[in-house]
C-alpha cells in the first residue's frame, strides 16, 4: 500500500476514534467511558487502540484540541460589526452557544472536571490561538485593557455554567448575555 494511502486511512481512523469519543462523552460523560467502550465503538479491540494514541490521556488531548479548533474556526468565521454594542453582543451569543451546544466539550475546554488531567503542551497551544484571536477581535472594537477581557471571560463562562447547570437546553441564562455585554460596556466606559 503507498505511503499516502496509508497515512490518509491512519488518519481517517484516528478521527473516527475522536468522533466515537465525543459521541460517548456526550451519552456517558467524559469521565465514564473507558478505552474498551471506545474501542467498541470504532469496531476495533482495546489494544488496537494504543497504535493511533497512546492512551485514553492521549485522547483526551485530541479531544481538547479539536475542540479549540472548532472554536478558533468558530472565531475566524465571526463577522463583528462596527458598532461595539452589536459586536460584543454578537460574539458573545457565539460564544454561549457554542459552549451549550456540548456539555463535554464545555467541561473538556473550560473546567477542570477530569481532576488531575492537563493537556498536553502541544494540545495548549490550540487553546491559545483561539485565545488570541479573541484577544484581536477586542482589540479590533478598541478593548486591550487585560482586566477588561478577563471580566468578559468571567461573566460569559459565568453565564454558560449556570445555563449548563440549571437550565440545560433552555434560554434562562442565555437571555442575560444583553445585560452582560451592557454592563460589561459600562464598566469598560468609566
Amino acid at each position: 500500500m503507498p505511503t499516502d494511502l496509508r497515512a490518509e486511512r491512519r488518519a481517517d481512523t484516528r478521527e473516527r476514534i475522536l468522533a466515537a469519543a465525543w459521541d460517548l462523552a456526550e451519552r456517558d460523560g467524559l469521565a465514564n467511558w473507558t478505552l474498551r467502550d471506545l474501542a467498541a465503538a470504532v469496531g476495533m479491540r482495546a489494544p488496537s487502540l494504543y497504535t493511533h494514541f497512546d492512551g485514553r490521556d492521549d485522547i483526551l488531548d485530541a479531544m481538547f484540541a479539536d475542540g479549540y479548533g472548532e472554536l478558533e474556526q468558530l472565531l475566524h468565521g465571526v463577522e463583528l460589526p462596527d458598532d461595539r454594542r452589536a459586536a460584543l453582543l454578537h460574539a458573545a451569543t457565539a460564544f454561549f452557544d457554542f459552549c451549550t451546544a456540548s456539555v463535554p466539550r464545555y467541561q473538556l475546554l473550560f473546567t477542570h472536571v477530569l481532576g488531575e488531567w492537563a493537556p498536553s503542551a502541544d494540545a495548549y497551544r490550540v487553546s491559545q490561538r483561539a485565545y488570541g484571536r479573541m484577544i484581536v477581535q477586542f482589540a479590533e472594537i478598541g478593548i486591550t485593557d487585560q482586566r477588561a477581557i478577563d471580566l468578559w471571560t468571567g461573566l460569559l463562562s459565568g453565564l454558560v455554567a449556570q445555563q449548563l447547570a440549571n437550565d440545560r437546553g433552555g434560554d434562562r441564562w442565555r437571555d442575560l448575555v444583553p445585560d452582560a455585554v451592557d454592563m460589561f460596556l459600562a464598566h469598560t466606559a468609566r
